[in-house]
């Protein structure tokens, strides 16, 4: 899924014909016209819209929207449980690390809980980098924990190994990884759009050492049940349920 051109919603005014041409331009492809846009033989395309910025191919369709993260913060303050703030163990004021960004439902959620910290998010793929930092920037919402949360994410466009390896040592409080699983939950219905702009980076035990040297405190892991990663990979403590096949490692710094 690589051809691809930049396009607009049926009758956009001069504000997002204007950014789709500036971002077709970004992403080293073409802008086309709405109704043009037949006449090109692509494998998925942009869409600028009023409020936000899509990706679409035949049968899909790919955008920003964080109600996992909603979700999630409903789900605590009701008194439920979440694997990855009991794993994160949050003070509010840490600085957090997280090396696979994806929808950025998981950072969104971290943040939440940050209110004198910052994510720092890092994203391997183009498209998905492109799609959620705009969407993050431009998404409007009356909740003003998820708003708030929203202001303490930076996103970056990198690859996480060169990253990590170019930091100094306890340069983050906590960093965070999130690989794609190795045996995917298609149930996931946030997760399936994002599928074929995904990059499958492996994590080893290179990485880890990378991870716990830029990180004052831990090094969080999430992985699927069925994965292999801590089987190759040795924590502290896991957290989660394995009825939702989603576990937690934690590895301390010492």
């Amino acid at each position: 899924m690589r051809n691809f051109v930049v396009t607009t919603s049926h009758k956009p005014d001069r504000e997002q014909v204007m950014k789709a041409k500036e971002l077709a331009e970004k992403l080293g492809t073409i802008y086309v016209s709405r109704r043009r846009l037949k006449e090109f033989k692509v494998d998925f395309y942009y869409v600028v819209e009023k409020n936000r910025i899509s990706i679409k191919w035949p049968g899909g369709e790919f955008f920003f929207h964080p109600s996992s993260a909603i979700l999630r913060m409903r789900n605590i303050r009701s008194g439920q449980k979440d694997y990855l703030i009991e794993s994160l163990q949050p003070e509010g004021s840490e600085l957090v690390l997280d090396t696979t960004f994806g929808l950025g439902s998981e950072a969104i959620l971290m943040a939440a809980f940050l209110p004198e910290g910052k994510v720092i998010g890092l994203e391997g793929s183009i498209h998905i980098y492109t799609v959620v930092k705009y969407g993050m920037e431009n998404f409007e919402t009356d909740i003003r924990c998820l708003k708030d949360a929203l202001k303490r994410i930076e996103l970056y466009h990198a690859n996480f190994k060169e990253y990590i390896r170019s930091q100094p040592d306890n340069s983050f409080d906590v960093v965070y990884c999130d690989p794609m699983f190795e045996n995917p939950v298609y149930e996931s219905s946030a997760m399936n759009p994002l599928r074929p702009f995904a990059v499958y980076d492996t994590v080893n035990e290179e990485d880890i050492e990378e991870m716990l040297r830029i990180a004052k405190k831990k090094v969080i892991l999430k992985s699927h049940v069925k994965d292999s990663l801590f089987k190759r990979i040795r924590v502290d403590e896991l957290k989660g349920s394995r009825k939702s096949g989603v576990l937690y490692g934690v590895i301390h710094k010492r």
